[in-house]
């Protein structure tokens, strides 16, 4: 009767397994912010989605462009045009953007906020005020500069559900937005109300909320680049196994609390580089920890919408802000690619939206070696 009781509970647990595996989509993404000695900003991040291919794109907003924000009744919301001109990285071949900078520096990334994102409830009578998830970062791209001005503008506008085609719901979303000085503020929507919240630490993941993870860090205050200091027993002496003793702890999972705290972790012992160039480096490197295999953590709705994806980290972006820089490299091709935008004339880019490829081939570029002879 034990073993049979046993088997039923390993039954269950494996059907819970396959449900979630299959099922609830996890959107892990994590961003950083790195400053060099210089002064120069880098911000960077991983776009996961294990669910089905974003095919996302090089976007480009030229200044002036018109935008209509949408509402659940369709594209009669909020109307405004563009101030800055922006480069970013959107999804689903819609002109939303999940990641972006404008031509002053300033950088928006959107995050998944699952079972935690409540937005303000739509009001036929404030649409032409309103703004959907969806539209957030390209408002904030194409009109502000400070983060004064981000904090301002959001309280003026409302942000609500509406539903995504591609998903069948609302989506569930808050966003890090990064100053050309450095200083990070993540916005979140929660119980219909928005919350701005200082991110001096330059790190963010998914849910829960951002102030839960902030009080979780002192969960890990023992985590230390230093190794652990020989302890002796009795007459026994022990050393520690290797290095990184000090890390011993740090959570490995995929998870958004523990991505962060790594995230924390790498940013607070990144090396000290001397230039924005070194610290592109350095930012895809401690991103490259965060790199999800697919199925390892992530979901589909239908195993065939993974057809033609390698990975569930979609792509890896690395902005430089002082300098107008996007460099990234994506799940086909791991060579980083670089788009200079610092001397591109926003206002000379005629009325439409541009579009590019990341991947002109999805094939890896590789060199190959021959050996002299």
């Amino acid at each position: 009767m034990k073993r049979n009781k046993k088997m039923l509970i390993t039954t269950l647990l494996g059907c819970i397994f396959l449900i979630g595996t299959w099922v609830d989509p996890v959107y892990a993404c994590t961003g950083i912010r790195l400053i060099a000695k210089d002064k120069s900003v880098v911000y960077g991040r991983t776009m996961e989605w294990g669910a089905f291919d974003l095919n996302s794109r090089v976007t480009i907003i030229p200044r002036g462009y018109s935008f209509t924000g949408l509402t659940p009744d369709g594209e009669n919301g909020k109307k405004w045009t563009a101030k800055y001109g922006v480069v970013g990285l959107d999804m689903l071949e819609k002109d939303f953007l999940a990641d972006g900078v404008n031509e002053k520096g300033l950088a928006v990334g959107v995050f998944y906020h699952p079972g935690f994102a409540s937005y303000p409830a739509y009001e036929k009578d404030m649409a032409d005020n309103s703004i959907t998830a969806v539209n957030v970062a390209t408002y904030i791209l194409t009109q502000f500069v400070t983060l004064d001005e981000v904090r301002q503008g959001m309280s003026e506008v409302r942000v609500v559900p509406v539903v995504e085609e591609a998903i069948g719901k609302p989506a569930d979303a808050h966003w890090m937005v990064t100053s050309p000085e450095g200083e990070c503020i993540v916005i979140e929507f929660t119980n219909g109300e928005m919350k701005v919240f200082d991110d001096p630490l330059g790190v963010i993941t998914n849910a829960p909320t951002f102030d839960w993870h902030m009080i979780n860090l002192r969960n890990y205050l023992n985590l230390s680049a230093v190794a652990l200091p020989d302890k002796k027993i009795d007459d026994l002496d022990f050393t520690p196994l290797g290095g990184g003793s000090g890390m011993i702890g740090l959570p490995g999972d995929f998870t958004p609390p523990s991505r962060f705290v790594r995230a924390v972790a790498w940013t607070q012992t990144a090396r000290s580089t001397p230039t924005s160039t070194e610290t592109v480096y350095e930012a895809f490197r401690i991103l490259d920890n965060f790199n999800v295999p697919l199925g390892a953590s992530e979901g589909s709705d239908g195993p065939s919408r993974l057809e033609g994806m390698r990975s569930s980290t979609l792509w890896t972006s690395v902005w430089d802000l002082s300098n107008l820089v996007l460099y990234y490299h994506t799940m086909n091709n791991r060579r980083v690619r670089a788009l200079d935008f610092g001397g591109l004339d926003f206002s000379n880019l005629g009325n439409e939206i541009i579009h590019m490829p990341l991947d002109n081939v999805k094939e890896q570029d590789i060199e190959y070696i021959k050996l002299k002879k």
